[in-house]
């Protein structure tokens, strides 16, 4: 690949300082880096390969001579300003959910359909955070056995919504053990000690069939991903009160029957995929053990007592990397 005029749209964000340095650890090849952000950030810096680099406000014309721009800032943003930097030649990889289920608008995990990003138009969506993980540990099961049905519960992370929520966290823990009142503004309840069984924090339930946006997501996303709209998808996405790393509880049909060692052997020779699994031992993969890195990891593999051809499993990643900017950097290694 040749060095790249590369720009990230929202590089002061969580997300976005995530990109930079996913993009230095890779080497990816860039010949110069743009800084974008909102007007709030402007005459910040931010650090690229030990250079201070100054934030330009996010506009129209900020894509003039840039190959591939990496965006992190929102649905909104994502749906104003995609479409001028696609114009402008260069090709975005939007974090956000504004294109994912557009259908002229690939929907990309690069070990699993890679291929997609051939017809892309100028926007290519990063999947959301928790079916990425998913799909990642999925896609072998289903080469090898045909996935038939998926059943996976969420247990978030809330880095997931951002820098705010994670300081809410912080002001509900210290509230609620020195007997203060937490204050809600991501949650719609004080999310320390707790679990909410609601993502995102506010208009969840907008569809009116009793799942979350969240929820349909996962459901939607997985089908457009593998390319298999047989593939049914059921899911419960909870918040949960750990800085990073999502984990999730998955259980799957298969038409082929597959034995827990079998899984075990076709993961363990999975791109992205680590094994951790030897319940003897109490290994098996958690949120603190993801942190930080960009595979996706599985362990607790057993075979379905209650069903035939279905195993559990145990899926756990990075949300801030494999969930967002790492993803979005294997997308771009692509181009």
């Amino acid at each position: 690949m040749s060095d790249k005029v590369v720009a990230v749209a929202g590089a002061t964000g969580l997300v976005g300082s995530q990109i930079l340095r996913t993009l230095e650890e890779r080497n990816f090849p860039v010949k110069s880096i743009k800084m974008l952000a909102s007007e709030r950030s402007k005459g910040k810096t931010v650090t690229f390969k030990g250079e201070e680099i100054p934030c330009e406000v996010l506009g129209e014309n900020s894509f003039k001579g840039v190959d591939i721009a990496l965006f992190s800032c929102g649905g909104g943003t994502s749906k104003t300003f995609a479409p001028h930097a696609a114009k402008a030649g260069c090709v975005v990889v939007d974090n956000s959910s504004a294109w994912r289920m557009d259908p002229k608008v690939p929907l990309v995990v690069p070990e699993v359909n890679p291929q997609d990003v051939k017809w892309n138009e100028g926007i290519i969506a990063n999947p959301n955070c928790s079916t990425i993980q998913m799909v990642v540990v999925l896609q072998p099961l289903h080469q090898a056995a045909k996935v038939k049905r998926v059943v996976v519960s969420t247990y978030q992370a809330v880095s997931g919504a951002g820098v705010s929520a994670l300081e809410e966290m912080e002001q509900h823990m210290r509230a609620m053990l020195d007997g203060g009142e937490p204050i809600c503004k991501n949650f719609p309840y004080p999310i320390a000690f707790n679990c909410i069984p609601q993502i995102p924090g506010s208009n969840a339930f907008e569809d009116g069939n009793g799942y979350t946006s969240e929820e349909m997501k996962m459901i939607n996303e997985t089908k457009k991903i593998m390319g298999d709209d047989s593939i049914l998808v059921t899911a419960t996405t909870v918040r949960v009160p750990v800085h990073t790393g999502h984990s999730e509880s998955v259980n799957v049909e298969t038409e082929k029957k597959l034995t827990a060692d079998q899984a075990r052997a076709i993961l363990a020779a999975a791109p992205g995929v680590i094994v951790k699994d030897d319940p003897s031992k109490q290994l098996y993969p958690m949120a603190l053990d993801c942190r930080g890195l960009g595979d996706t990891f599985v362990g607790r593999i057993r075979e379905d007592l209650s069903h035939p051809s279905a195993l559990d499993m145990w899926i756990v990643s990075d949300n801030l990397l494999k969930g967002a900017a790492y993803n979005a950097v294997q997308i771009a290694e692509l181009l």
